[in-house]
């Protein structure tokens, strides 16, 4: 009979899957502007009195309207300055132009006003004084404002709440800078010494030209002495969906400039049918043949892995779904592989239990084979932890200071490795032992996949590699593949995509119905195979092309290529168009980056030494740059695909040198009296069979996107696939050798083995 622990597991396991089914059959994803399209608009900028709209204008009320589009809940949008004072505005699967141009074009400007009383003069705009008269919201009259003591830039946060117990249903709760917070008990001490009743004793929050709430100084505040703790409620009878909005319009800050809406439309998706079935055949291409290559290797065990890896797929896209995330083609190539590398911590297991396998005897595992896969999940909890807790740290980094495509990666990530560690440490594990309880399988141990050490492993066993001695040497190799990268990036150049550099943008007019998919293949053709075509309007006979920098002779190419596929075209509109990722979204980015590679540093150190830490992040800042050295040499553009990809390559890297670091760890903890090389040297002799085994299954799935993915995934499958392979070398050649060396220059001090001989899965007593 089971034990009450394992009941309770499996039981939890079965709900979490229940819900996980449910949610993914019940909920529609969200998909992106490349998947499904969405709303194009198409906002320009006003002058002032007090500032012109120019190009740096314009960049600024960008960034406003993307932090506001941000708040609402639009992952994944798209904005791009076209020409001096236009904004183009692509928000993916909202289908209401009308409803979302209200939103997100107000100016949005706060202010907080005392009340000086009634009036009977019409309503307008502010007087010299900054003193106006706007309708009351509780009534029918008007109310007499005095200048404005505070605004929307002394706000630091506000929540849309629900408030039950008050029932005042859905509020907006605003919390006030320091300094502004003065300035709130100021005005609030202010209207408290008016009497009850008196309109002098209501304060009035207006949002743009509209007061949206004008409640009165409760009856206990003191006169004089006002709200303490910088916080108020705003109260109007809102929505959930309007309290909302109104957070996220405030809280985004207000439009430096007024803007006008002057298109609206929808857009089909960016990338055609074609493309999107070709990635989705890769995708199950990859993942069988990684299934097929676990189950070969494991056996039974192989098998109940692939398993646990299929509901591994089900609980991430669950998470996703629930959550409302956008997904986009490479966010889905990137949870394809995520799936496979999700193998690494089954793989690390079942290695792990060869070892105690074989360490224990072959008649005691046969007895009862789950002792020595019991020990195997003991002992590979503390690499899997430290392995996806450094990626965790990561992922919420990027979620918490970066921008746009960067922060929904983090997302992304962090979902992948939370259901990572369930199924590989829960599932995975109710599994086997399940089914090596079995007697049938008790009296095949072949059949477990536990009972060899594997080929290679044996290989190793007989002739163990001898690295450590050659340092030198592999740090001569790291040298110059480092020069030669930075030579590519200072000589050859990143080649920015159009998303950071900007370009051309034109929107053609057709005499017929334009297919899209076939614009797309003229416009490749013609020499522009990274051009962005996309389907404007519900009449089907209008295509946007969006191209890097262009002349004019290149754009008649692609003119001639469109009149080819779609008869006699007209160009509607060109603009020249800012980049779509600025400058904003370059520094959060790399803000993030630092503070994870900060806190990376900082967390190893505190779980091994420094040192590790040391070699296992300089490893991964080599294999960073020899992927952007690639890139630079082969010409190819940096984008926001790449960028998932480089975060990507951070996270394998990092997770391959902390597997490796923790079983060196484990070997100098038995009192081993060999030098730190040679342990070194068998750290990586008994983790090589985890390591090639994980990075087969990546490898998979990113072959299979290389050949089949199309134009679109082929740059993302070409740095993966390097970022892996470099992984993979960089722990054994740069991390390992760079640890040795550190230690040998600050030795750790003599500790006390617990168990002076203890035999390693080869024989040897160390």
């Amino acid at each position: 009979m089971p034990s009450s622990a394992v009941l309770r597991r499996a039981l939890l396991a079965l709900a979490v899957v229940a819900l996980a089914l449910w949610t993914a059959l019940t909920t529609q994803p969200r998909l992106g502007l490349d998947l499904r399209g969405g709303t194009r608009i198409v906002l320009e900028t006003q002058d002032t009195p007090a500032l012109r709209a120019d190009p740096a204008a314009t960049d600024r009320a960008r960034e406003v309207l993307r932090k506001r589009v941000d708040g609402l809940g639009v992952a994944e949008p798209s904005l791009a300055r076209a020409g001096e004072n236009r904004i183009v505005v692509e928000l993916p699967g909202l289908r209401d132009p009308r409803e979302a141009a209200e939103v997100i074009g107000r100016t949005a400007q706060l202010t907080v006003h005392a009340v000086t009383g009634t009036a009977a003069a019409p309503e307008g705009r502010p007087a010299a004084d900054g003193s106006r008269v706007l309708p009351d919201p509780d009534g029918g009259g008007l109310l007499a404002l005095a200048a404005p003591a505070l605004t929307g830039d002394g706000v630091k946060s506000l929540d849309a709440v629900l408030d039950a117990a008050g029932g005042r249903g859905w509020t907006v709760d605003l919390a006030f800078r320091d300094g502004a917070a003065a300035d709130w008990a100021r005005l609030t001490g202010e209207a408290a010494c008016a009497p009850a009743g008196d309109p002098a004793r209501r304060v009035a929050i207006v949002l743009d030209d509209r007061i949206v709430s004008a409640p009165a100084v409760q009856t206990g505040v003191t006169c004089g002495a006002g709200i303490a703790g910088g916080s108020t409620q705003i109260t109007g009878g809102f929505s959930a969906e309007e309290a909302r909005d109104l957070a996220a319009l405030v809280e985004g800050g207000a439009l430096p400039l007024p803007v006008t809406t002057v298109e609206q439309s929808t857009v089909g998706p960016t990338l055609g049918a074609e493309a999107i079935r070709a990635s989705a055949l890769a995708a199950v291409i990859g993942l069988a043949c990684t299934g097929v290559f676990v189950i070969a290797v494991y056996r039974l065990l192989g098998v109940l892995a692939t398993l646990s890896l299929l509901l591994y797929g089900l609980l991430s896209y669950a998470a996703v779904v629930a959550l409302g995330a956008t997904l986009t083609l490479p966010g889905l190539a990137g949870f394809v592989l995520a799936v496979g590398i999700a193998v690494d911590a089954n793989v690390l297991v079942f290695e792990r239990a060869r070892e105690e396998y074989a360490a224990l005897g072959r008649t005691a595992a046969v007895r009862d084979p789950r002792r020595p896969l019991a020990t195997a999940f003991a002992k590979a909890w503390s690499a899997v932890a430290d392995s996806n807790i450094t990626t965790l740290l990561a992922a919420g980094l990027l979620f918490a200071f970066a921008t746009g495509p960067v922060k929904g990666f983090g997302v992304t990530l962090a979902l992948g490795v939370l259901a990572s560690m369930v199924t590989a440490m829960v599932i995975t594990r109710l599994l086997t032992d399940a089914v090596l309880a079995l007697p049938a399988v008790r009296r095949r141990p072949a059949l477990t996949g536990m009972a060899g050490l594997g080929r290679l492993r044996t290989r190793l066993a007989r002739r163990a590699p001898r690295l450590m001695v050659h340092r030198r040497r592999w740090f001569t190799v790291s040298t110059v593949l480092l020069l030669v990268a930075l030579a590519g990036i200072g000589v050859r150049g990143v080649q920015w995509g159009v998303e950071f550099t900007g370009g051309r943008d034109v929107q053609y007019a057709a005499t017929r119905p334009v297919d899209a998919d076939a614009a797309r293949a003229a416009v490749a053709a013609a020499g522009f195979p990274d051009a962005v075509v996309q389907a404007t309007g519900d009449g089907g006979r209008d295509v946007t092309v969006r191209v890097g920098e262009t002349d004019d002779s290149a754009q008649r190419r692609i003119t001639a290529a469109l009149a080819e596929t779609a008869g006699p075209v007209t160009v509607e509109r060109d603009d020249l168009v800012g980049p779509s990722l600025g400058g904003e979204l370059r520094a959060h980015a790399l803000l993030a980056l630092g503070l994870a590679v900060a806190a990376q540093l900082a967390y190893l150190s505190v779980r091994f030494r420094w040192t590790y830490a040391a070699a296992a992040v300089a490893a991964m800042a080599q294999d960073v740059l020899l992927v952007v050295g690639l890139f630079a040499w082969l010409g190819k553009p940096v984008d926001s695909v790449f960028l998932a990809a480089l975060l990507t390559v951070v996270g394998y890297s990092v997770n391959d040198s902390v597997v490796v670091l923790d079983r060196l760890r484990e070997l100098r903890r038995t009192g081993s009296r060999l030098p730190l090389a040679d342990l070194a040297d068998r750290a990586v002799a008994q983790t090589l069979p985890r390591t090639v085994n994980t990075g087969m299954g990546a490898l998979f799935v990113l072959a299979a996107l290389a050949v089949l993915g199309g134009d679109t995934l082929t740059d993302f499958s070409v740095a993966l696939l390097a970022g892996v392979l470099l992984g993979m070398a960089s722990t054994v050649f740069t991390a390992l050798p760079l640890t040795v060396t550190l230690e040998s220059r600050a030795p750790k001090p003599p500790t006390r083995p617990a168990n002076p001989r203890t035999t390693d899965p080869t024989g040897a007593v160390v």
